[in-house]
């Protein structure tokens, strides 16, 4: 683990959710763009290792509490290049009509409310920097609706229309406002989170897929839309595997 001291020049750069997945692999990639990357993420042990691998710095942090973001802020001090906001996730795929709340709740309160307790809490910062960015990562699925999967969009889509509205509100600042927006990406916690540890229905929704994007693939996308010219703003970037011309059009072979 290395600290980041006002004497180091390199780019700082926030990663949240960077225990696994995307977080992870877009923390390894700004690292080799040469930016000192806080880690930041719920599982202390996981960005402790990744910290330890890239040089960057672990923070212990949940993206839902007003208290664990003042900390973050607090380490990071009073200049930051890069915010990607990543952390998110999908919980369950039953229909309204199934539909449980607390699992609404929480998708709800990481993929909007936790997004934007971080943006507000780390904005001075980002501000200072003179040419901040921040990247929040959303989804195909804040683009359209599918079956079974109405928690997951509405909060998809509040990530979007958020990050719409910061890009307004902050048109005169000197920060970027941008999205980067998956389709079908396998990673190892994803789809097993959504269905509750469930393999079998995990490993169903790249059935036949043979190159389904991996965490890798998004990472490489974030690192090209944060490192643009100051004065380029690429406003949403959608990428999906070739196989997925659409949500529901997914070429699977036996």
């Amino acid at each position: 683990m290395t600290s980041h001291t006002e004497s180091d020049t390199r780019r700082t750069a926030v990663v949240t959710g960077a225990s696994s997945g995307i977080g992870a692999a877009t923390a390894r990639a700004l690292a080799e763009q040469g930016f000192h990357v806080y880690c930041a993420a719920r599982r202390t042990e996981r960005v402790t290792a990744l910290a330890e691998e890239i040089g960057g710095t672990p923070l212990t942090v949940d993206v839902t509490s007003e208290e664990s973001v003042a900390a973050l802020a607090e380490v990071v001090g009073e200049r930051l290049d890069v915010l990607v906001n990543n952390a998110g996730g999908a919980f369950g795929s039953a229909p309204v009509a199934e539909a449980d709340a607390e699992q609404w709740r929480a998708m709800y309160e990481v993929n909007v409310i936790g997004l934007m307790l971080v943006t507000r809490a780390l904005l001075p910062a980002l501000k200072t920097s003179g040419a901040g960015v921040i990247c929040n990562v959303g989804s195909t699925a804040g683009r359209i609706a599918y079956e079974g999967g109405a928690g997951y969009t509405a909060a998809k889509h509040g990530t979007q229309v958020v990050t719409e509205t910061l890009r307004l509100e902050l048109f005169d600042q000197p920060i970027r406002v941008c999205e980067v927006a998956p389709g079908m990406v396998r990673t190892d916690e994803f789809a097993l989170v959504r269905f509750d540890g469930d393999r079998e229905k995990a490993d169903a929704v790249y059935a036949g897929v043979r190159e389904p994007l991996v965490a890798e693939d998004v990472a490489d996308a974030i690192a090209w839309v944060v490192t643009r010219p100051p004065h380029v703003n690429i406003d949403e970037l959608v990428i999906r595997p070739r196989a997925q011309a659409a949500q529901h059009k997914v070429h699977r072979q036996p």
